[in-house]
């Protein structure tokens, strides 16, 4: 049988959120209207990382954060076994005419980031929106939808798993790559 192995250990993970960051910061410079949205739940994650780094990096800025709950727009929320708990939405804003960011944590189908648009879709219509992700599974996907920043690219496996864990809540930053999914 196959081990677990880490892809990105705490080290890398720091650099890679750096390096997300200073891509936003190139492309958006004063992040006006300009505004960043964490799917919830892992996406949230990742987007409190951000947002942190961000204005770690460049005190001076200021925009609107907010985090968008898509458990009742997913495609699939009728089929599963147990019924989703939904997270909070946490968006005191509108997206009209903003350029938006959207973070979650890994893309794998697509199908979460489709349901984040559609949600995103009740706070107003963008004038753009770009896609952050720490990981993309490119091989996976079902719909045409790919992000504008990367963290890493992972080429996996239909049955591999890929676990992002957080030092919050998992006691260290890394990405672990799992031969089939874990229970």
């Amino acid at each position: 049988m196959a081990k677990s192995r880490i892809i990105l250990d705490n080290l890398q993970f720091k650099l890679t959120i750096e390096r997300l960051c200073h891509q936003l910061i190139e492309e958006y410079q004063d992040f006006e209207d300009t505004c960043i949205i964490g799917i919830q739940e892992r996406g949230v994650q990742l987007s409190d990382r951000i947002v942190k780094q961000l204005v770690e990096i460049n005190p001076k800025l200021s925009f609107p954060y907010g985090k968008i709950d898509i458990t009742f727009y997913r495609d699939d929320y009728r089929r599963r076994e147990s019924p989703l708990m939904a997270s909070n939405t946490e968006m005191d804003f509108n997206v009209e005419d903003k350029e938006v960011v959207l973070i979650d944590d890994v893309l794998y189908s697509g199908r979460t980031i489709q349901a984040g648009l559609i949600a995103l879709g009740h706070y107003g219509r963008p004038k753009r929106v770009e896609l952050l992700n720490l990981v993309d599974r490119r091989f996976n996907r079902h719909l045409p939808i790919q992000p504008n920043y990367t963290g890493i690219t992972i080429d996996a496996i239909d049955e591999a798993y890929v676990k992002v864990e957080w030092e919050e809540q998992d006691g260290k930053d890394q990405i672990i790559l799992f031969p089939t999914k874990q229970s």
